[in-house]
């Protein structure tokens, strides 16, 4: 897929749900952070950067009095929330993506170790590592992140938000990718992606992100 065709995507979920966007830079910088530390191919981790960007691609279809409401969801409302992420694997292979990093990301970044998860129910080593990988950097960035009820970001939000992640290994998270975010943070690694517009900073275009970090493929 073309970065220009990735970067109109982002932007139409944008203008639906303009809190994705932030939320969307910084999961990229994450998974770009985390792949590297592992040590994974420099043009897997362009693949793996475009699949973070276009993780929530299915939102687009789901309706804006279930995606924008300000309160809990109804159980029937979640219902239909957690349809985005086979909605989001449906749009980019109608689009003709083949590529099985981008589509196993979007498709499985919400299963869980334990098989509770969605959409498919995978456990386990079923579930595509690229996916187990995301699922921690999704929760991590959700958990450090100003949100109407939230305001708490920086060191104590990282600290407290690793050990939440840690006390849920196994049953929903794998335990390597979450050493690997507890060791990068450890390092400083991740502090300057941490509070990177957690605050009154213009969120620029997923455009010049993807010109600024250089993640779209060649």
């Amino acid at each position: 897929m073309s970065p220009e065709l990735v970067g109109a995507l982002v932007r139409i979920l944008e203008v639906k749900d303009g809190s994705t966007a932030a939320h969307t830079w910084r999961v990229v910088l994450y998974t770009r952070a985390m792949a590297e530390e592992a040590g994974v191919d420099k043009s897997d981790i362009a693949r793996l950067t475009t699949a973070a960007a276009l993780h929530d691609v299915g939102k687009i279809e789901v309706p804006d009095e279930i995606l924008l409401k300000p309160g809990p969801l109804s159980p029937s409302e979640y219902k239909i929330m957690q349809t985005h992420a086979a909605l989001g694997h449906e749009q980019l292979l109608r689009m003709g993506e083949d590529d099985p990093i981008i589509l196993d990301l979007v498709r499985h970044h919400h299963e869980r170790m334990d098989g509770k998860g969605y959409p498919d129910g995978l456990t386990g080593p079923e579930i595509p590592d690229e996916a187990r990988m995301f699922a921690v950097i999704d929760s991590f960035d959700a958990m450090t992140s100003i949100r109407p009820y939230r305001h708490e970001v920086g060191p104590a939000a990282a600290a407290s938000a690793i050990e939440a992640i840690r006390a849920e290994v196994g049953t929903r998270y794998c335990d390597e990718h979450v050493e690997r975010l507890a060791t990068s943070y450890k390092a400083g690694r991740l502090n300057w992606i941490l509070e990177y517009f957690n605050d009154s900073c213009p969120v620029p275009s997923y455009d010049q992100l993807s010109r600024a970090t250089q993640i779209a493929a060649p």
